[in-house]
């Protein structure tokens, strides 16, 4: 390799990369530390860089504006700084930045197209063959999904007990075969037997995440990064706080220049044994401080939700805490946090023993619809027992559900409101759901949903001036059926069954 290395265009929004050779006796991981100043008309950004191997060193750069940029690369990784230029061109067509916070609870990416999330759950897709990962990849392609929730450590749970195909760090993991429960517990407690060097990265666990990172990039996908959990046999969720600061630093280091990247802290915090909320806040303040680009970031619950409060925090990332509520309780956080909320577990599609993922495709669809009714954004994930014990939930694959192939005419029903964004109304009937447009339009606009209900008519009166188009929708049968344009007072029929809804619209 040349000593320096980097192209001499990238787009806007792109990854600018820089490689440069330096030094490798002792631990490049703590003993040398390399960064880059960038400079553009608009924007000056001082990043942090990382060891990636064979003595070479990588700074990423993701910039915000076109024209030309400046750069120079020190450290005592190098013996002197490095310095050139490059330039920034115009954004390809599906490119549109990262996804940003607007009207207090939605989203928009940052050239201001409307960004609608519909999430599912894959926890260690990423870890799992090359053909299994090819396969999640194209079941995702042909999917409505735009984000996906997934692990960088490994994960031991039910239907996930088999080995990674990579591990974080140098060093060797404890012999699986003579692992049980008894011996294990609850999984989420320290495990004798691994002998790893928390010190040392296994740089191509990284590399091999960061080609995921970009494989979803590349079909459209934001990836909400989870970068810890407890269900752990590995000792990963046991680590000293200065081990912690390591890999908080490093993750950062490489994955932040990826504009579709969302970090989250957690998946359900609260079942961590060797954590407390100091740690949790300490690793919001290196998040703050190493990621220049704001991306998302939050932090998501089993038992006891977070305070999403915290000013770190851009949206709520939220598992239910009733067994049968889920969706009804938007309103309610809404009103607490002042916080776009994400559902990002309401419960898996599925078969399997546990009550959180068991529940029928037509309830998930009602719990998507219900939450975007009240101005949230619901997340998805399925776990159909079956033969070989590859659930999407996990592992990825095929997806075997019914409620995924709905996500697509909701999402266009999202799009097709004004402005950006649905909140609940104050205006509703108490034995229905309505949507108005967050921001205020032009027109009105209403969006009633019924659920489980099955109505035979409903009766609306808004004035007796204005004319309304009146539509039915069938959210489970994917139908919409044109029922007239009305004034003052009138009644709309309905088939008498469940997951209907009526959107009404002023006509100019």
């Amino acid at each position: 390799m040349e000593e320096l290395e980097y192209n001499k265009k990238v787009e806007k929004w792109g990854i600018f990369q820089v490689k440069v050779n330096g030094f490798k006796d002792g631990n490049p991981f703590t003993d040398y530390v390399i960064r880059g100043i960038f400079r553009g008309k608009n924007e000056n950004v001082k990043v942090e860089g990382f060891y990636d191997g064979d003595g070479i060193y990588i700074v990423r750069f993701m910039p915000s504006f076109e024209g030309k940029y400046i750069f120079e690369i020190s450290g005592n990784a190098v013996k002197e700084k490095k310095t050139g230029s490059f330039e920034v061109i115009a954004p390809s067509e599906k490119n549109h930045g990262p996804v940003r916070i607007v009207n207090t609870y939605h989203f928009a990416y940052e050239d201001g197209t409307p960004y609608y999330p519909i999430g599912t759950t894959c926890y260690v897709w990423n870890l799992q063959s090359d053909e299994m990962i090819e396969e999640t990849l194209n079941t995702l392609r042909e999917s409505a999904f735009n984000k996906i929730r997934f692990c960088i450590f490994p994960k031991h749970y039910d239907y996930n007990l088999g080995e990674p195909r990579s591990y974080p760090y140098e060093g060797t993991p404890m012999d699986s075969s003579v692992l049980t429960k008894e011996n294990f517990g609850d999984y989420t407690g320290k495990t004798e037997g691994n002998d790893w060097n928390f010190k040392k990265f296994n740089v191509e666990h990284f590399k091999h995440i960061e080609k995921c990172i970009q494989a979803l990039q590349d079909i459209g996908i934001e990836a909400d990064l989870i970068i810890m959990h407890p269900y752990d046999r590995w000792g990963f969720s046991c680590m000293k706080a200065d081990e912690d600061a390591l890999y908080w630093k490093y993750v950062l280091s490489r994955f932040s220049a990826y504009r579709n990247v969302w970090w989250s802290l957690a998946n359900e915090y609260d079942l961590f044994k060797y954590k407390t909320i100091r740690d949790w806040e300490q690793y919001a303040k290196i998040i703050c401080k190493n990621d220049p680009y704001n991306h998302l970031r939050s932090i998501h619950n089993c038992l006891s939700f977070y305070d999403y409060n915290r000013p770190w925090i851009t949206h709520c990332s939220i598992q239910r805490q009733d067994l049968y509520k889920s969706s009804e309780c938007v309103n309610e956080w809404r009103e607490r946090y002042k916080k776009p909320v994400v559902l990002d577990e309401i419960a898996y599609e599925g078969n399997i023993q546990h009550g959180w993922g068991n529940i029928s495709g037509t309830e998930m669809l009602r719990r998507f619809w219900e939450a975007v009714c009240r101005g949230g954004y619901p997340g998805h994930g399925e776990t159909y027992m079956n033969a070989s014990n590859i659930l999407w939930w996990s592992h990825g694959g095929k997806l075997n559900g019914e409620s995924h192939k709905r996500f697509a005419f909701l999402i266009n029903i999202m799009k097709d409101t004004p402005g950006i964004g649905l909140a609940p109304s104050k205006k509703c009937a108490w034995d229905e759901i309505c949507a108005v447009p967050e921001s205020s339009c032009e027109n009105e606009y209403y969006l009633y949903y019924y659920s489980f209900m099955q109505p035979s008519f409903r009766e609306f009166h808004f004035d007796e001036q204005t004319d309304y188009e009146v539509e039915i929708i069938d959210t489970w049968n994917m139908k919409i059926e044109k029922a007239g344009v009305h004034r003052g007072k009138f009644s709309v029929s309905l088939p008498g069954r469940p997951y209907m809804a009526i959107r009404i619209r002023e006509v100019k």
